[in-house]
């Protein structure tokens, strides 16, 4: 039963998540870039949950998202899955307890996905490769990510640390002899 609050948990703050990109951050922008909190969301859930449930959420959040704002349906939503395979890599190779860490996991995340999406992007019009502009965007997406994990990593720490109660069932039983 607890999983199942928690995944309806997940589909709220995906759709509160959801508000805040489309509205909230419209306003606050820098050069017309904003944050993208779906990668710091589907992070941490490839974090702290696993199970490929963070390639699942991945893939059904991001093709949600491309049926309402996307311009090809389905490329969102393989980046995202990609964001939660390698959450639960970086959760069986590092510690997600500090936040340095997740710092640079969500970094190495905006980049992986931001390449993904500009290279599908740049085959399916047959554009040419601009590089100075591409890293003018990664970088302040990257610096406007960062600072949002900066300031929720005390939220993100708590949901995660129930969240992987919930799911891993990490459980210690003694038993004496």
């Amino acid at each position: 039963m607890k999983k199942f609050f928690s995944i309806i948990g997940l589909i709220l703050t995906f759709f509160i998540i959801y508000f805040l990109q489309a509205n909230f951050f419209n306003w606050f922008n820098i050069a017309e870039v904003k944050p993208n909190l779906f990668i710091v969301f589907i992070l941490v859930i490839g974090l702290f949950i696993g199970n490929k449930l963070g390639f699942i959420f991945g893939l059904i959040f991001g093709i949600y998202i491309d049926l309402l704002i996307g311009k090809a349906v389905g490329i969102t939503g393989i980046m995202l899955a990609i964001i939660g395979l390698v959450g639960e890599y970086l959760d069986k190779n590092f510690s997600k307890d500090s936040r340095v860490t997740l710092i640079f996991m969500v970094t190495g995340s905006t980049v992986i996905y931001e390449l993904g999406q500009y290279i599908f992007q740049m085959l399916k019009w047959n554009t040419n490769f601009e590089i100075l502009p591409f890293i003018k965007i990664l970088i302040i997406e990257i610096i406007f990510n960062m600072v949002l994990v900066i300031i929720l990593y005390p939220l993100i720490q708590k949901a995660g640390n129930y969240l992987e109660k919930v799911f891993k069932n990490k459980s210690i039983l003694t038993r004496y002899f």
